[in-house]
This record gives C-alpha cells, sequence and structure tokens, in this order.
C-alpha cells in the first residue's frame, strides 16, 4: 500500500492492490510523502472511493477536526447496523456536520419539523443520530438540539444500501406528516406522539405510501372492505377526505384496499 495523495493528516489516498483507495486513520499522513509506504496497522478505515476530488474539495474547506468527528460516527452507524453505509456517506454526512457545527457556534438553531416521524420510523438510524449528538457535545463542548439526531438519522437512512434518495425520503416523511396533521383536524383530536396508536398511524401510512409509489398493493377482501365502510363509516370517509387531499396535491392515488387498511387504524386511534 503506497501513498498516493494527502487529504488531510488523518486522511490519504493510496494504490492498493493497484486499486486507488481512501485510508483513514489517525496521523496517517504524519511525515509521509508521496509513494512511502503505509502501515496498514495505522490504517482504520479503507475504501474505494469514485468521488475522491469531491472528498478532497471538502476536506480543504472544513476543519479537520470535523472530519473526524464525522468518521467516527460513521463508524458508530456500521458497527451499531452490523452492515458497510454507501461510500457517499464520507461526503454527505461530513459536510453536513461541519456546516450544522458551524451554524450551532453562531447561535443558529434549526428546528426539525419532522423530528416525531423520523423518530417512529427509523428508529435505529435516530439512535444512531443520538449517539452522534452526545458525541460533537463531548467532543467540541457545544449544546447540539435533539433536531441534529433526526437529520444525521435521514442522512444514515438514505446511505444504507437501497435506503433511498434523501431529498424523496423528507418528502416522503413530510406527506405522512401532513397526513396525520389532516387526520387530527378531521377527527378534532390532540395526541401524543408517544401514543401506541399514534405510531402504528405513522407507521402504517409510511408503508402505505411506500406500496404506492411502488405499485405494491395490499390486498383486501371485497366484502372486508364493505363490512368496515359500513361499521365505521364516519372513519371511512376521514380516510377518503385526507387520501383526497394528498392525491389532488402529490397525484398519489391509494387503491380502495388501502383505504380500508388505513381506516381501521383511524377507528382504532378514536377509540383509543
Amino acid at each position: 500500500m503506497r501513498l498516493k495523495k494527502i487529504l488531510n493528516n488523518n486522511a490519504v489516498l493510496v494504490i492498493d492492490n493497484q486499486q486507488e483507495k481512501v485510508a483513514i486513520g489517525t496521523g496517517i499522513a504524519f511525515g509521509k510523502r508521496k509513494n512511502d509506504r503505509i502501515n496498514p496497522s495505522k490504517v482504520e478505515q479503507l475504501f474505494e472511493m469514485k468521488e475522491n476530488e469531491k472528498l478532497q474539495q471538502l476536506l480543504n474547506r472544513i476543519p479537520e477536526e470535523h472530519f473526524i468527528i464525522s468518521e467516527e460516527i460513521i463508524s458508530y452507524a456500521e458497527d451499531y447496523l452490523g452492515s458497510k453505509l454507501s461510500e457517499h456517506i464520507h461526503i454527505a454526512l461530513t459536510d453536513h456536520v461541519s456546516f450544522a457545527i458551524e451554524r450551532i457556534e453562531d447561535g443558529i438553531h434549526l428546528q426539525n419539523k419532522l423530528l416525531n416521524e423520523i423518530k417512529i420510523l427509523y428508529r435505529n438510524e435516530f439512535e444512531i443520530g443520538l449517539w452522534a449528538v452526545r458525541h460533537i457535545r463531548e467532543k467540541l463542548n457545544i449544546d447540539v438540539p435533539i433536531d441534529e439526531a433526526a437529520h444525521i438519522a435521514l442522512h444514515v437512512h438514505t446511505m444504507k444500501l437501497q435506503g433511498g434518495d434523501y431529498q424523496q425520503t423528507i418528502k416522503h416523511t413530510a406527506i405522512v406528516r401532513e397526513m396525520i396533521q389532516l387526520f387530527l383536524e378531521k377527527l378534532d383530536m390532540n395526541i401524543s406522539e408517544d401514543d401506541l396508536s399514534y405510531q402504528r398511524l405513522v407507521t402504517h401510512l409510511h408503508f402505505a405510501l411506500s406500496r404506492v409509489s411502488h405499485y405494491q398493493l395490499h390486498e383486501m377482501d371485497e366484502e372486508m372492505l364493505g363490512m368496515i365502510q359500513q361499521k365505521f363509516s364516519d372513519s371511512y370517509q376521514v380516510t377518503r377526505t385526507v387520501t383526497s387531499c394528498i392525491t389532488e396535491k402529490y397525484d398519489i392515488a391509494f387503491p380502495s384496499s388501502e383505504l380500508g387498511y388505513i381506516t381501521i387504524h383511524i377507528q382504532r386511534l378514536k377509540k383509543d
């Protein structure tokens, strides 16, 4: 393993088995020059990176400490999930974490309006986000709000293999939140985000949107659907009203069977 280029004191480009890779390790570049051998025992992470130029540009404009913290978060996330994340996490999360730290140090705190939905839908990723928030607090002695855990959770989720597109995930989660607000408004209800029925509804709407987006129908027997429409007519009408609003606004069509399942959750919400 030979050094090709120094990115910073803790990250270098190397040639390993005739492939260009990024090697990360504390002080790995100290006293090194091009073509020097890199001791494998110094390497904490080694990965192929198609976006080496983007990574170098990022490392040139952020404090090295921010990069180290981000890499520690990535390592924790991969250990926690038991799987590797997309290589792009090294750019996306590092850029986000560095910018977030700068904002916080300038006294700018951005509220994450999707906090409760992210906490429910992406539990493992949110736990990683909570660890990251504590880690940044300990390393830099700054007050990092819990909202930041939700931002980090989304980055981790979308960097999982087949995790999805970041912007699409935000949009998807925002639609779930909008539907919940519409349901509570139509039902004239207030309910705690910690309530089990609330969490079940959030989770069901998340999977309902995912099924509709991927044209995966959640079938329901016609007789059963008719019974639900008749027995829970008020809840069914509320469901139709809310889903019609979403269809009109986002061009998302919910099949009748999906309306039946959502109605059951609405009925349960009303009873609890």
